[in-house]
């Protein structure tokens, strides 16, 4: 199954289901207004694509000619280069060469490596019980470790620490991935796994490191899940995307902050 083909399946995916966290109606907009992706999110999708697979890498991006376009025979290089797009992205020079050492001390880190090595971008498809929803997922690697399966999802940052990731991981919902995608393998493969992080930073030296997703994570994770899922079909089956005032149109109270209130008691 191709990236596009995923994308377009009806199933509802871990993305969307973390863009009903502001409101329904806010879901709804940007679901049938898609946004134009960042610099920020293609790059993270061409060092994704050179960590996981690199041989395919071709097939949806093109490097940039580092010719001169203010030249005659530049300009007549780059729209050769245009003709020959076929759709796939851009990627400067610079992206490429980074993005290739961030590849490159990914294979070098014997664990990192080690973890990411099983079956890339594997779709699941799977009909939550609960609600009847068709629900889908992709996984960056699935690695048989010792008789165990792993989820291993790749992801690039501003700061690997602990500490760091730790924070980036709730501002995000890495906890609702892990849920998510592990109910996911679970429904459609019969497997439990475990899963893991494989986190790198984005400046060099390109800092590595690795956390694995304890019960408690993966608990609070799933709540979520649950939560914003139930979110979904209730939308869906009332035709109701509402927005702040919520479902029933109430008006919310106006009043100080906690912090405002006990600095006013003082």
């Amino acid at each position: 199954m191709t990236e596009n083909e995923y994308r377009t399946h009806p199933a509802v995916s871990r993305s969307e289901l973390w863009k009903l966290r502001d409101s329904p109606e806010k879901y709804k907009y940007h679901k049938e207004h898609p946004a134009e992706p960042t610099p920020a999110l293609i790059f993270g999708q061409i060092v994704h694509k050179l960590v996981l697979e690199r041989d395919k890498f071709l097939e949806d991006f093109a490097v940039a000619p580092g010719s001169d376009r203010r030249t005659k025979l530049g300009r007549e290089e780059w729209e050769t280069f245009q003709n020959q797009l076929n759709g796939r992205t851009v990627v400067s020079t610079a992206d490429f060469l980074k993005a290739s050492e961030m590849a490159e001390a990914i294979r070098a880190h014997p664990l990192a490596a080690k973890l990411l090595a099983g079956a890339h971008e594997t779709p699941h498809f799977w009909t939550d019980l609960d609600t009847g929803e068709l629900c889908k997922c992709r996984t960056d690697a699935e690695t048989v470790i010792d008789g165990q399966l792993w989820i291993v999802d790749y992801k690039t940052t501003a700061d690997a620490s602990t500490e760091g990731f730790q924070r980036e991981a709730h501002k995000y919902g890495y906890d609702f991935q892990a849920a998510m995608y592990s109910e996911g393998v679970t429904a459609d493969t019969g497997e439990v796994p475990r899963f893991a992080f494989v986190a790198q930073e984005k400046a060099p030296p390109y800092a590595i490191n690795i956390f694995v997703a304890d019960d408690e994570f993966v608990r609070r994770g799933y709540d979520i899940f649950r939560e914003l899922l139930g979110l979904f079909h209730e939308c869906k089956e009332t035709g109701n995307w509402y927005g702040y005032l919520g479902p029933d149109m109430t008006i919310n109270i106006l009043d100080l902050p906690a912090w405002l209130r006990e600095k006013s008691d003082e």
